[in-house]
């Protein structure tokens, strides 16, 4: 019985992130709910969430493992539709919960075929004999299943919708969401990540579809003036690209975007309501536009930092994600270029230090976390090229947004983008059309009827 649960570094680490934010959120609660009649009843559901997001991680038995990922869901449906008279809420609940139930089928079926091919259910077992097993069908296809799994729980396109409207619960809830329950996704695939690396089609699956999605996502987000919704669609590409480092066997590089994403977005929701403030008190500095030469001198010299990292400690192994910290440092670098006065060589030397010390964290930990995760995979060439394209075709897209917005073929990009692709119609749609939600139809009559009332 005992061996149904199995607590290793790696699980203690995401044990130790959920009694973080589980710590933090719970906290957080208390306070915004006082005074709240339901108080008690929003806790009790937060706390049975985060509950079975910690028997997720300790499972070691695949029904175990299966049915507390059920539970999540349960859970996390609960707390949805806490303010159950708001349509929005409603829809996002009804999507979330028939993707649920699709992607809980998927995983079952998984499993089985694990099962019945190892003739084991414990997964610590499983796992350690996939690499002598080879890759056979019933091998891969459950690799393909496990990575659609992934990417139903991380919200990639077109299944995102429900993500976006979610913001109608309770800002909690969205930071859990957000911060926490959607890397199952990812945790799943770091958990059985050699089953993964045993098929070649579920990795390129993940490559192409969560590439698109990551950089789709990355643009919607840019022309959303909403703050929750923008960190919605903010999740949405940073956790297809999660997926996609996984699918290039950069584990470790996974699981720092995951611990990073994690704390930035509980308290980016948690902290949503300063978020104005600080918006209007930047506009109130002056702070002026960075110019295409001010991008351009901040990516030379990330670039030349890159260059000596490299020379000096060989951290890059991947041509992606080599693209990606490089973009990254240039974005943290490029304020500090952007406004020469007396100040600018002190400010540029600080920014660089600062940037200098990220860089050397970043390799640290990169190194640490591969031995933790003691997995190596050779990297596909041709993949990772394809997401180096990714990234670069995001960056340069998003600079013509922002700088080149009366251009013709930038005008029709941004339309395109301001609507979601049009991809949340079409699913909210035909799940409306193949599943209808009988509350739904009526809560929205019952609006409509006392929208005339309140017009008559």
């Amino acid at each position: 019985m005992f061996s149904w649960f199995l607590v290793t570094p790696l699980k203690l680490m995401l044990l130790g992130l959920i009694a973080i934010l589980g710590f933090t959120i719970v906290r957080y609660s208390w306070v915004a709910f006082a005074g709240e009649t339901e108080r008690g009843r929003f806790l009790r559901a937060l706390l049975t969430t985060i509950a079975a997001v910690v028997l997720v991680i300790v499972s070691n038995h695949l029904l175990l493992f299966w049915a507390a990922w059920v539970s999540v869901s349960l859970c996390l449906h609960r707390l949805i539709l806490f303010y159950p008279e708001r349509p929005r809420a409603q829809l996002a609940a009804h999507k979330k919960f028939l993707l649920a139930r699709f992607s809980e089928l998927l995983l079952g079926i998984a499993f089985l075929l694990l099962f019945s091919q190892f003739n084991t259910a414990i997964i610590s077992e499983l796992v350690a004999k996939v690499p002598a097993a080879g890759s056979g069908l019933s091998l891969s296809i459950a690799a393909v299943l496990l990575a659609l799994v992934a990417m139903i729980k991380c919200a990639q396109l077109p299944m995102h919708g429900w993500l976006i409207q979610v913001v109608e619960a309770p800002t909690p809830v969205s930071a859990l969401l957000h911060a926490g329950i959607v890397n199952l996704g990812g945790i799943l695939l770091l958990l059985f990540a050699p089953v993964l690396a045993a098929s070649p089609l579920a990795c390129w699956l993940l490559v192409i579809l969560a590439g698109i999605s990551t950089t789709i996502a990355g643009l919607v987000s840019t022309t959303r003036i909403s703050i929750k919704v923008k960190l919605a669609w903010s999740t949405s590409s940073q956790m297809g690209l999660m997926l996609v480092e996984i699918a290039l066997g950069l584990y470790e590089m996974a699981l720092l975007h995951l611990f990073a994403h994690s704390f930035y977005k509980s308290y980016s929701f948690l902290n949503s309501g300063n978020t104005v403030n600080h918006y209007l008190a930047a506009k109130l500095a002056g702070a002026p536009k960075p110019r295409v030469w001010h991008w351009s001198l901040a990516l030379a010299l990330s670039l030349a930092m890159l260059a000596v990292a490299q020379w000096q400690f060989a951290v890059m192994n991947s041509f992606a994600a080599t693209v990606l910290v490089w973009f990254a440092l240039a974005a943290l670098i490029v304020p500090s270029v952007t406004r020469w006065d007396i100040a600018s060589l002190p400010r540029i030397g600080i920014t660089l230090a600062v940037a200098a010390g990220l860089l050397t964290l970043y390799s640290f930990a990169k190194h640490h976390l591969a031995v933790l995760m003691g997995l190596d995979t050779p990297l596909n060439p041709l993949a990772d090229c394809l997401v180096a394209l990714l990234f670069f075709s995001l960056f340069a897209l998003s600079i013509a947004l922002q700088y080149w917005p009366h251009v013709r073929w930038v005008k029709s990009l941004f339309i395109w983008l301001n609507a979601g692709a049009y991809l949340d119609e079409w699913a909210t749609r035909l799940t409306l059309k193949l599943w209808p939600s009988t509350s739904l139809i009526e809560l929205q009559q019952a609006q409509l009827q006392i929208n005339t009332e309140s017009k008559s």
